[in-house]
């Protein structure tokens, strides 16, 4: 179904909202992918936070157009899936992911603010941890020390009743 003018210019506004607020987007070729298949592909997006839209190269080109995605539109070639996430690793993530089960889904390009990435560069990206995965690692290497430091407060008195129940039981065996 064509859209019209104002229907284009919300498309282009929707599209534009989420690029604003983007840290990654990534495109990818989804040729000869059934609609089942693109189906749990949006729901997977869906759950991972990723903006997963299917639209006009035109209209996405217009959307990156003063963005710091700009440079990405020399590579808004053939129908395209965009994937845009505030998450810098989710959306290269999700679309990776489904590119390794899926053959006929193919990463074309990335980017990142003032960056282009080549579809190799996006499979790194996707290597990454996220950003929850970095906090909760780092608060464990924070939380190391302290709860070493309590365990060892712990084992003075412990090791202070097993002296006590020592000497004891030493003196149950003089006395007997």
């Amino acid at each position: 179904m064509s859209l019209n003018l104002e229907g284009k210019k919300e498309v282009v506004a929707e599209f534009s909202a989420k690029v604003a607020k983007a840290q990654t987007i990534v495109l990818a070729e989804y040729r000869g992918l059934p609609v089942e298949k693109v189906t749990q592909l949006r729901a997977t997006a869906r759950a991972s936070g990723v903006y997963l839209r299917v639209m006009k190269n035109t209209l996405a080109r217009r959307a990156v157009q003063g963005t710091p995605f700009e440079k990405l539109a020399d590579h808004m070639v053939g129908p395209l899936a965009y994937g845009v996430s505030e998450d810098p690793v989710a959306a290269a993530k999700v679309l990776h992911a489904y590119a390794k089960e899926n053959e006929a889904f193919v990463i074309k390009a990335g980017a990142m603010p003032g960056q282009v990435m080549n579809p190799k560069e996006v499979g790194a990206l996707a290597t990454l941890p996220s950003r929850e995965e970095l906090l909760s690692k780092l608060m464990g290497t924070m939380q190391a020390p302290v709860a070493k430091f309590v365990r060892t407060l712990n084992d003075v008195p412990g090791k202070f009743v097993r002296a006590l129940a020592a000497v004891r039981d030493q003196k149950e065996k003089q006395a007997a």
